[in-house]
Protein backbone atom coordinates (compact mmCIF):
# COMPACT_ATOMS: atom_id res chain seq x y z
CA UNK A 1 0.00 0.00 0.00
CA UNK A 2 2.73 2.45 0.75
CA UNK A 3 4.53 1.89 -2.57
CA UNK A 4 1.42 2.50 -4.20
CA UNK A 5 0.98 5.91 -2.31
CA UNK A 6 4.37 6.73 -2.84
CA UNK A 7 3.97 6.46 -6.90
CA UNK A 8 0.53 8.23 -7.07
CA UNK A 9 2.30 11.18 -5.13
CA UNK A 10 5.32 10.97 -6.95
CA UNK A 11 2.89 10.93 -10.57
CA UNK A 12 1.44 13.91 -8.97
CA UNK A 13 4.43 15.75 -8.27
CA UNK A 14 5.58 15.34 -12.20
CA UNK A 15 2.23 15.98 -13.77
CA UNK A 16 2.26 19.24 -11.50
CA UNK A 17 5.91 19.72 -12.79
CA UNK A 18 4.64 19.36 -16.34
CA UNK A 19 1.56 21.81 -16.23
CA UNK A 20 3.47 24.53 -15.21
CA UNK A 21 6.33 24.10 -17.65
CA UNK A 22 3.39 23.45 -20.52
CA UNK A 23 1.73 26.33 -19.98
CA UNK A 24 5.07 28.20 -19.45
CA UNK A 25 6.02 27.13 -23.00
CA UNK A 26 2.31 27.19 -24.41
CA UNK A 27 2.21 23.45 -25.45
CA UNK A 28 -0.53 21.25 -24.63
CA UNK A 29 -0.44 19.68 -21.45
CA UNK A 30 -1.36 16.39 -22.98
CA UNK A 31 1.52 16.17 -25.08
CA UNK A 32 4.48 17.01 -22.46
CA UNK A 33 2.44 14.36 -19.91
CA UNK A 34 2.99 11.30 -22.57
CA UNK A 35 6.34 12.47 -23.55
CA UNK A 36 6.94 12.79 -19.63
CA UNK A 37 6.01 9.38 -19.07
CA UNK A 38 7.83 7.50 -22.14
CA UNK A 39 11.07 9.81 -20.29
CA UNK A 40 10.30 8.02 -16.94
CA UNK A 41 9.82 4.29 -18.74
CA UNK A 42 13.34 3.24 -17.20
CA UNK A 43 11.77 3.72 -13.91
CA UNK A 44 8.21 1.92 -14.44
CA UNK A 45 9.12 -1.10 -11.95
CA UNK A 46 8.98 1.88 -9.35
CA UNK A 47 5.95 3.72 -10.90
CA UNK A 48 3.62 0.55 -9.46
CA UNK A 49 1.08 -1.03 -12.29
CA UNK A 50 0.58 0.17 -15.55
CA UNK A 51 -2.06 0.83 -18.07
CA UNK A 52 -4.65 -2.51 -17.33
CA UNK A 53 -8.28 -2.33 -18.84
CA UNK A 54 -10.17 -2.44 -15.38
CA UNK A 55 -7.98 0.66 -14.59
CA UNK A 56 -8.41 3.04 -17.42
CA UNK A 57 -12.62 1.39 -18.21
CA UNK A 58 -13.77 1.06 -14.51
CA UNK A 59 -11.22 4.17 -12.57
CA UNK A 60 -10.10 6.40 -14.96
CA UNK A 61 -12.91 6.88 -17.76
CA UNK A 62 -15.87 7.33 -16.09
CA UNK A 63 -14.96 10.70 -14.35
CA UNK A 64 -13.69 12.15 -17.25
CA UNK A 65 -16.42 11.41 -18.84
CA UNK A 66 -18.85 12.97 -16.41
CA UNK A 67 -16.72 16.00 -16.28
CA UNK A 68 -17.07 16.87 -19.74
CA UNK A 69 -21.22 16.02 -19.88
CA UNK A 70 -21.88 18.11 -17.44
CA UNK A 71 -20.40 20.98 -19.25
CA UNK A 72 -22.39 20.55 -21.96
CA UNK A 73 -25.93 22.54 -22.04
CA UNK A 74 -28.66 20.80 -23.52
CA UNK A 75 -29.88 23.98 -25.47
CA UNK A 76 -26.58 24.32 -27.17
CA UNK A 77 -26.24 20.29 -28.12
CA UNK A 78 -29.96 20.10 -29.32
CA UNK A 79 -28.99 23.07 -32.13
CA UNK A 80 -26.34 20.58 -33.40
CA UNK A 81 -27.58 17.71 -32.42
CA UNK A 82 -28.44 16.01 -35.73
CA UNK A 83 -24.73 16.45 -36.73
CA UNK A 84 -23.10 14.94 -33.68
CA UNK A 85 -25.73 12.10 -33.80
CA UNK A 86 -24.66 11.34 -37.66
CA UNK A 87 -20.81 12.07 -37.00
CA UNK A 88 -20.98 9.57 -33.96
CA UNK A 89 -22.54 6.70 -35.63
CA UNK A 90 -22.24 6.44 -38.93
CA UNK A 91 -19.06 8.44 -38.35
CA UNK A 92 -18.06 5.59 -36.48
CA UNK A 93 -18.45 2.74 -38.91
CA UNK A 94 -17.49 4.27 -42.20
CA UNK A 95 -14.09 4.89 -39.97
CA UNK A 96 -14.19 1.30 -38.50
CA UNK A 97 -14.55 -0.52 -42.34
CA UNK A 98 -11.87 2.01 -43.88
CA UNK A 99 -9.48 0.48 -41.62
CA UNK A 100 -10.74 -2.92 -41.29
CA UNK A 101 -10.32 -3.34 -44.94
CA UNK A 102 -6.89 -1.58 -44.87
CA UNK A 103 -5.70 -3.88 -42.60
CA UNK A 104 -7.15 -6.54 -44.08
CA UNK A 105 -6.34 -6.32 -47.85
CA UNK A 106 -2.62 -4.16 -47.36
CA UNK A 107 -1.31 -5.70 -44.15
CA UNK A 108 -3.32 -9.29 -44.65
CA UNK A 109 -4.71 -9.37 -41.28
CA UNK A 110 -7.36 -11.75 -40.87
CA UNK A 111 -10.78 -10.21 -41.54
CA UNK A 112 -12.09 -10.73 -37.43
CA UNK A 113 -8.79 -8.88 -36.00
CA UNK A 114 -8.97 -6.59 -38.96
CA UNK A 115 -12.44 -5.55 -37.94
CA UNK A 116 -11.71 -5.88 -34.17
CA UNK A 117 -8.88 -2.98 -34.84
CA UNK A 118 -11.25 -0.93 -37.39
CA UNK A 119 -13.64 -0.72 -34.42
CA UNK A 120 -11.74 -0.05 -31.27
CA UNK A 121 -9.67 2.61 -33.05
CA UNK A 122 -12.83 4.32 -35.31
CA UNK A 123 -14.01 6.65 -32.09
CA UNK A 124 -12.38 9.79 -31.60
CA UNK A 125 -11.40 9.21 -27.76
CA UNK A 126 -12.90 12.31 -25.34
CA UNK A 127 -10.38 11.89 -22.48
CA UNK A 128 -7.72 12.87 -25.53
CA UNK A 129 -9.99 15.30 -27.21
CA UNK A 130 -11.81 17.26 -24.15
CA UNK A 131 -8.08 17.34 -22.59
CA UNK A 132 -6.40 19.16 -25.44
CA UNK A 133 -9.23 21.38 -26.23
CA UNK A 134 -9.23 22.75 -22.54
CA UNK A 135 -5.26 23.03 -22.65
CA UNK A 136 -6.05 25.06 -26.26
CA UNK A 137 -8.64 27.00 -24.90
CA UNK A 138 -10.80 26.58 -27.47
CA UNK A 139 -14.60 27.52 -27.63
CA UNK A 140 -18.20 27.80 -28.73
CA UNK A 141 -19.86 25.63 -31.52
CA UNK A 142 -16.51 24.16 -32.86
CA UNK A 143 -15.74 22.53 -29.17
CA UNK A 144 -19.08 21.38 -28.50
CA UNK A 145 -18.96 19.63 -31.83
CA UNK A 146 -15.87 18.09 -31.20
CA UNK A 147 -16.57 17.02 -27.42
CA UNK A 148 -20.15 15.99 -28.29
CA UNK A 149 -19.21 13.90 -31.53
CA UNK A 150 -16.66 12.45 -29.18
CA UNK A 151 -18.53 11.67 -26.00
CA UNK A 152 -21.22 9.93 -28.26
CA UNK A 153 -18.80 8.24 -30.55
CA UNK A 154 -16.83 6.52 -27.85
CA UNK A 155 -20.15 5.04 -26.49
CA UNK A 156 -20.94 3.61 -29.99
CA UNK A 157 -17.37 2.04 -30.62
CA UNK A 158 -17.97 0.41 -27.03
CA UNK A 159 -20.82 -1.35 -27.91
CA UNK A 160 -19.83 -1.91 -31.73
CA UNK A 161 -16.47 -3.50 -30.13
CA UNK A 162 -18.63 -5.64 -27.99
CA UNK A 163 -20.43 -7.03 -30.87
CA UNK A 164 -17.59 -7.53 -33.09
CA UNK A 165 -15.68 -9.21 -30.60
CA UNK A 166 -18.52 -11.83 -29.90
CA UNK A 167 -18.96 -12.34 -33.90
CA UNK A 168 -15.28 -12.85 -34.00
CA UNK A 169 -15.47 -15.62 -31.36
CA UNK A 170 -18.55 -17.27 -32.31
CA UNK A 171 -19.57 -15.99 -35.67
CA UNK A 172 -23.14 -18.89 -35.58
CA UNK A 173 -24.10 -16.66 -32.12
CA UNK A 174 -24.59 -13.47 -34.10
CA UNK A 175 -24.09 -13.66 -37.56
CA UNK A 176 -28.26 -12.78 -37.83
CA UNK A 177 -28.51 -9.27 -38.61
CA UNK A 178 -31.52 -8.79 -36.86
CA UNK A 179 -30.05 -10.17 -33.44
CA UNK A 180 -27.04 -7.85 -33.86
CA UNK A 181 -29.20 -5.10 -34.36
CA UNK A 182 -31.48 -5.62 -31.13
CA UNK A 183 -28.19 -6.45 -29.33
CA UNK A 184 -27.02 -2.74 -29.91
CA UNK A 185 -30.30 -1.26 -29.65
CA UNK A 186 -30.76 -3.10 -26.13
CA UNK A 187 -26.73 -2.45 -24.80
CA UNK A 188 -27.27 1.30 -25.81
CA UNK A 189 -30.61 2.07 -24.94
CA UNK A 190 -30.35 0.18 -21.32
CA UNK A 191 -27.12 2.23 -21.19
CA UNK A 192 -28.44 5.68 -21.65
CA UNK A 193 -31.91 4.27 -19.56
CA UNK A 194 -29.84 3.67 -16.56
CA UNK A 195 -27.68 7.06 -17.06
CA UNK A 196 -31.25 8.80 -17.05
CA UNK A 197 -32.56 6.95 -13.80
CA UNK A 198 -29.59 7.37 -11.87
CA UNK A 199 -29.01 10.68 -13.02
CA UNK A 200 -32.82 11.29 -11.75
CA UNK A 201 -32.61 9.87 -8.94
CA UNK A 202 -29.45 11.59 -7.69
CA UNK A 203 -31.25 14.87 -8.53
CA UNK A 204 -33.86 13.64 -5.90
CA UNK A 205 -31.60 12.97 -3.26
CA UNK A 206 -29.62 16.41 -3.80
CA UNK A 207 -33.09 18.59 -3.52
CA UNK A 208 -33.08 17.34 0.01
CA UNK A 209 -29.77 19.06 0.96
CA UNK A 210 -28.25 22.62 0.60
CA UNK A 211 -24.56 21.17 1.85
CA UNK A 212 -22.03 21.70 -1.33
CA UNK A 213 -19.87 18.32 0.20
CA UNK A 214 -22.84 16.36 -0.17
CA UNK A 215 -23.87 17.34 -3.36
CA UNK A 216 -20.44 16.89 -5.05
CA UNK A 217 -20.26 13.08 -3.46
CA UNK A 218 -23.72 12.36 -5.01
CA UNK A 219 -22.29 13.82 -8.20
CA UNK A 220 -19.14 11.00 -7.95
CA UNK A 221 -22.10 8.36 -6.76
CA UNK A 222 -23.48 9.23 -10.07
CA UNK A 223 -20.53 8.84 -12.15
CA UNK A 224 -19.27 5.29 -11.03
CA UNK A 225 -22.73 4.29 -10.15
CA UNK A 226 -23.92 4.76 -13.76
CA UNK A 227 -21.35 3.28 -15.09
CA UNK A 228 -21.13 0.28 -13.09
CA UNK A 229 -24.62 -0.45 -12.52
CA UNK A 230 -25.23 -0.04 -16.53
CA UNK A 231 -21.70 -2.76 -17.29
CA UNK A 232 -23.65 -4.68 -14.65
CA UNK A 233 -26.35 -5.52 -16.89
CA UNK A 234 -24.08 -5.92 -19.68
CA UNK A 235 -25.01 -2.39 -21.19
CA UNK A 236 -22.90 0.56 -22.15
CA UNK A 237 -21.43 2.05 -18.65
CA UNK A 238 -19.82 4.83 -21.16
CA UNK A 239 -23.34 6.19 -22.48
CA UNK A 240 -25.01 5.64 -19.12
CA UNK A 241 -22.06 8.09 -17.97
CA UNK A 242 -22.84 10.55 -20.30
CA UNK A 243 -26.49 10.33 -19.97
CA UNK A 244 -26.30 11.11 -16.32
CA UNK A 245 -23.93 13.96 -16.45
CA UNK A 246 -26.15 15.58 -19.38
CA UNK A 247 -29.26 15.29 -16.89
CA UNK A 248 -27.35 16.49 -13.74
CA UNK A 249 -25.84 18.64 -15.66
CA UNK A 250 -28.57 20.48 -17.13
CA UNK A 251 -30.43 20.37 -14.10
CA UNK A 252 -28.63 21.03 -11.64
CA UNK A 253 -25.00 22.32 -12.13
CA UNK A 254 -25.31 24.98 -15.18
CA UNK A 255 -27.98 27.23 -13.77
CA UNK A 256 -30.91 26.69 -15.95
CA UNK A 257 -33.41 28.94 -15.56
CA UNK A 258 -36.00 27.28 -13.03
CA UNK A 259 -33.43 24.84 -11.48
CA UNK A 260 -33.30 25.29 -8.11
CA UNK A 261 -31.88 21.80 -7.16
CA UNK A 262 -28.47 23.46 -6.63
CA UNK A 263 -27.45 26.66 -4.89
CA UNK A 264 -24.96 28.80 -6.45
CA UNK A 265 -22.82 27.72 -3.91
CA UNK A 266 -23.35 23.44 -4.92
CA UNK A 267 -22.96 24.77 -8.68
CA UNK A 268 -19.80 26.49 -8.21
CA UNK A 269 -17.82 23.78 -6.10
CA UNK A 270 -19.04 20.89 -7.59
CA UNK A 271 -18.13 22.32 -10.98
CA UNK A 272 -14.50 22.92 -9.49
CA UNK A 273 -14.69 19.67 -7.87
CA UNK A 274 -14.98 17.77 -11.31
CA UNK A 275 -12.37 20.53 -13.13
CA UNK A 276 -9.94 18.89 -10.43
CA UNK A 277 -10.84 15.45 -10.88
CA UNK A 278 -10.63 15.52 -14.50
CA UNK A 279 -7.26 16.84 -14.31
CA UNK A 280 -6.17 14.37 -11.52
CA UNK A 281 -7.42 11.27 -13.50
CA UNK A 282 -5.57 12.74 -17.45
CA UNK A 283 -2.73 13.39 -15.23
CA UNK A 284 -2.67 9.53 -14.58
CA UNK A 285 -3.57 8.20 -17.42
CA UNK A 286 -1.53 10.43 -20.36
CA UNK A 287 1.47 9.71 -17.90
CA UNK A 288 0.67 6.14 -18.12
CA UNK A 289 0.66 5.77 -21.92
CA UNK A 290 4.02 7.32 -22.80
CA UNK A 291 5.11 4.90 -19.42
CA UNK A 292 3.39 2.14 -21.26
CA UNK A 293 3.96 2.72 -24.76
CA UNK A 294 7.43 2.96 -24.28
CA UNK A 295 7.74 -0.73 -22.67
CA UNK A 296 6.19 -2.23 -25.92
CA UNK A 297 8.60 -4.62 -27.27
CA UNK A 298 7.49 -4.03 -31.32
CA UNK A 299 9.27 -7.42 -31.99
CA UNK A 300 6.95 -9.13 -35.00
CA UNK A 301 5.61 -5.79 -36.25
CA UNK A 302 7.24 -3.72 -38.97
CA UNK A 303 7.81 -0.23 -38.84
CA UNK A 304 5.96 -0.30 -42.54
CA UNK A 305 2.72 -2.14 -40.72
CA UNK A 306 3.00 0.83 -37.92
CA UNK A 307 2.94 3.81 -40.86
CA UNK A 308 0.25 1.97 -42.56
CA UNK A 309 -2.27 1.80 -39.38
CA UNK A 310 -1.80 5.40 -38.60
CA UNK A 311 -2.08 6.13 -42.33
CA UNK A 312 -5.40 4.46 -42.33
CA UNK A 313 -6.52 5.43 -39.20
CA UNK A 314 -6.40 9.11 -40.48
CA UNK A 315 -7.56 8.16 -44.01
CA UNK A 316 -11.02 7.00 -42.11
CA UNK A 317 -11.61 10.06 -40.22
CA UNK A 318 -11.23 11.98 -43.00
CA UNK A 319 -13.35 10.33 -45.42
CA UNK A 320 -15.70 10.44 -42.57
CA UNK A 321 -15.62 14.09 -41.65
CA UNK A 322 -15.83 15.81 -45.10
CA UNK A 323 -18.39 13.73 -46.91
CA UNK A 324 -20.81 13.67 -44.03
CA UNK A 325 -20.48 17.54 -43.12
CA UNK A 326 -20.55 17.75 -47.10
CA UNK A 327 -24.50 16.70 -46.46
CA UNK A 328 -25.01 19.61 -44.53
CA UNK A 329 -23.76 21.84 -46.51
CA UNK A 330 -26.66 23.44 -47.48
CA UNK A 331 -28.46 23.35 -43.86
CA UNK A 332 -28.19 25.45 -41.13
CA UNK A 333 -26.35 22.77 -39.59
CA UNK A 334 -23.83 24.04 -42.09
CA UNK A 335 -20.16 23.22 -40.86
CA UNK A 336 -17.52 25.97 -41.98
CA UNK A 337 -14.58 24.23 -44.45
CA UNK A 338 -11.89 25.38 -41.59
CA UNK A 339 -13.45 23.88 -39.04
CA UNK A 340 -13.87 20.06 -40.65
CA UNK A 341 -9.91 20.43 -40.76
CA UNK A 342 -10.50 20.67 -37.15
CA UNK A 343 -12.99 17.92 -36.71
CA UNK A 344 -10.34 15.57 -38.89
CA UNK A 345 -6.72 16.34 -37.23
CA UNK A 346 -8.62 16.72 -34.02
CA UNK A 347 -9.96 13.37 -34.19
CA UNK A 348 -7.31 12.19 -31.53
CA UNK A 349 -7.14 8.56 -30.44
CA UNK A 350 -6.33 7.37 -26.32
CA UNK A 351 -7.17 5.85 -23.62
CA UNK A 352 -10.23 4.17 -24.49
CA UNK A 353 -8.82 2.61 -27.79
CA UNK A 354 -5.72 1.69 -25.41
CA UNK A 355 -8.55 -0.28 -22.56
CA UNK A 356 -10.44 -2.05 -25.27
CA UNK A 357 -6.98 -3.67 -27.16
CA UNK A 358 -6.13 -4.44 -23.55
CA UNK A 359 -9.30 -6.19 -22.84
CA UNK A 360 -8.84 -9.21 -25.98
CA UNK A 361 -8.29 -12.10 -25.16
CA UNK A 362 -4.08 -12.94 -25.18
CA UNK A 363 -5.57 -16.66 -27.16
CA UNK A 364 -7.17 -14.23 -30.07
CA UNK A 365 -5.64 -14.33 -33.19
CA UNK A 366 -3.15 -11.13 -33.85
CA UNK A 367 -4.13 -9.74 -30.28
CA UNK A 368 -0.59 -8.75 -30.00
CA UNK A 369 -0.38 -6.69 -33.50
CA UNK A 370 -3.65 -5.07 -32.79
CA UNK A 371 -1.80 -3.94 -29.45
CA UNK A 372 0.90 -2.72 -30.86
CA UNK A 373 -0.93 -1.26 -33.44
CA UNK A 374 -3.12 0.65 -31.18
CA UNK A 375 -0.06 1.75 -28.92
CA UNK A 376 1.34 3.19 -32.66
CA UNK A 377 -1.67 4.97 -33.58
CA UNK A 378 -2.59 6.52 -30.09
CA UNK A 379 1.33 7.52 -29.76
CA UNK A 380 1.34 9.26 -33.10
CA UNK A 381 -2.24 11.03 -32.21
CA UNK A 382 -1.21 12.04 -28.97
CA UNK A 383 1.97 13.34 -29.80
CA UNK A 384 2.07 14.56 -33.14
CA UNK A 385 -1.41 15.39 -33.83
CA UNK A 386 -1.66 16.95 -30.43
CA UNK A 387 1.75 18.67 -30.92
CA UNK A 388 0.77 20.39 -34.24
CA UNK A 389 -3.38 20.88 -33.91
CA UNK A 390 -2.39 24.51 -32.09
CA UNK A 391 -0.84 25.47 -35.57
CA UNK A 392 -3.44 24.38 -37.33
CA UNK A 393 -5.57 26.52 -35.18
CA UNK A 394 -3.85 29.19 -35.71
CA UNK A 395 -3.20 28.81 -39.51
CA UNK A 396 -7.79 28.77 -39.73
CA UNK A 397 -7.54 31.45 -37.44
CA UNK A 398 -9.16 29.40 -34.66
CA UNK A 399 -6.52 30.72 -32.57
Amino acid sequence: MNVILTSMVGLLVVAIVVAMLARRLALPYTVGLVATGIGLAPFSAQLGPLLSHDLIYLVILPPLLFEAAISIHWSELRRDLVPVLVLSTAGVVISAIVTAIGMRYLLGWPPASALLFGVLIAATDPVAVIALFKDIGLKGRLRLLVESESLFNDGVAAVLFVLALIWAQTPSASSDFLSATIMLIKMSGGGILVGLLVGGFALLLAGRTLDHLVSAALTTAAAYGSFLLAEHFHFSGVLATVAAGLVIGNVAVLGQAGAKTFSSREREFVLGFWEFAAFIANSFIFLLIGVTVAQVPLQGVGLISLVTAVALVLAGRLLTVYPLCLAFARSRWAIPFSDQHILWWGGLRGALALALALSLPAAFPFAYQIRIATFAVVLFSVLFQGLTMPLLLRKVGRA
